[in-house]
């Protein structure tokens, strides 16, 4: 992890997009508690080939494909801890080995995030979409100070704790963080509306918390529909002086009862609508669940004044 007085993420601007979208297209089966993570065994070059696409798209930075790892989540597979931590590791190693294939073709620098995921995303119930846990404040914790734990052995730049839905998680992976003062990052929100995160308290509050933790680097929006994203900016910019983060949704929505994305999906269109969110007052911007490389490099063509290389 590099180290806190060495962290420096001024030329951050472009965040890559969807890992599961990617990896389903290219066939890959994301079924299963692990989601995309099962793939991290199943076939790991067809996860560092993703993470070289978004670069290639215009990413200044890539997420580990490690959002739905944890100690919790492999033990319902019947696998140990050493499990979970092993799949961690080698997720931020083939992030670092597209960094470095990337490397020769441009000089551009690249971050690397580890992407860690809520409590929610163990339970894989949909549960980081309300935050409605059968989970105390210590357990909650935990289980973020588990992965803070092996994420701060490796060689990522920072982490992004994404799709927090409640207040009180946000507390406990401040809580967490705390146990590991070497160790900054990002913590990004599911919300619901122009105003709200999924588990109901206001954005603007959530983000004046954090604005007072000196290892947040960052508050985000992720995962929320493109519709709520300018609103939503202008709440975080008036509780913080952080950075702000914005990694929406295509704008396609999921059908629960049969199972489906409905609706379409448009990457010219996102690449406006990314102007937009820079106009408003976000510093880092990329795609969550839908999204793929022609999204990236909408927002990167949309963004002028962003060299695509160096």
């Amino acid at each position: 992890m590099t180290p806190r007085d060495q962290l420096d993420i001024a030329g951050l601007r472009i965040l890559d997009g969807g890992m599961a979208t990617e990896l389903e297209r290219r066939g890959c089966d994301i079924s299963g508690p692990l989601w995309s993570a099962r793939v991290l065994t199943d076939s790991p070059e067809t996860i560092e080939a993703v993470h070289l696409s978004y670069l290639e798209a215009g990413a200044d930075c890539i997420l580990t494909s490690s959002y739905q790892v944890s100690a919790m989540g492999y033990a319902e597979l019947g696998q140990p801890p050493e499990a979970a931590a092993a799949a961690l590791q080698l997720s931020v190693e083939l992030a670092i080995a597209a960094r470095d294939r990337y490397r020769q073709q441009s000089s551009r620098p690249v971050w690397i995030a580890v992407s860690l995921g809520p409590y929610g995303s163990a339970l894989h119930d949909g549960s980081e979409y309300h935050g409605n846990y059968a989970a105390s404040f210590a357990d909650l914790v935990r289980f973020h100070e588990e992965r803070l734990a092996i994420a701060e052995t490796t060689a990522a730049d920072f982490v992004a704790l994404e799709s927090v839905p409640s207040l009180e998680e946000a507390e406990a992976i401040v809580e967490a963080l705390h146990q590991h003062p070497t160790i900054q990052g990002w913590i990004s929100f599911t919300c619901k509306d122009q105003q709200h995160i999924s588990h109901g308290e206001k954005l603007a509050h959530c983000a004046e918390f954090l604005d007072r933790q000196k290892q947040v680097i960052a508050v985000g929006i992720n995962c929320t529909q493109p519709r709520f994203i300018r609103p939503l900016i202008s709440e975080v910019k008036r509780a913080t002086r952080k950075p702000i983060v914005v990694y929406p949704n295509s704008g396609e929505g999921w059908d629960a009862e049969h199972r489906c994305w409905t609706g379409t999906s448009d990457a010219v269109g996102f690449g406006i609508l990314a102007r937009e969110w820079t106009e408003a007052g976000a510093q880092i911007i990329g795609g969550c669940c839908r999204t793929g490389p022609d999204h990236i490099r909408a927002i990167r063509e949309s963004l002028p004044e962003i060299p695509a290389s160096l």
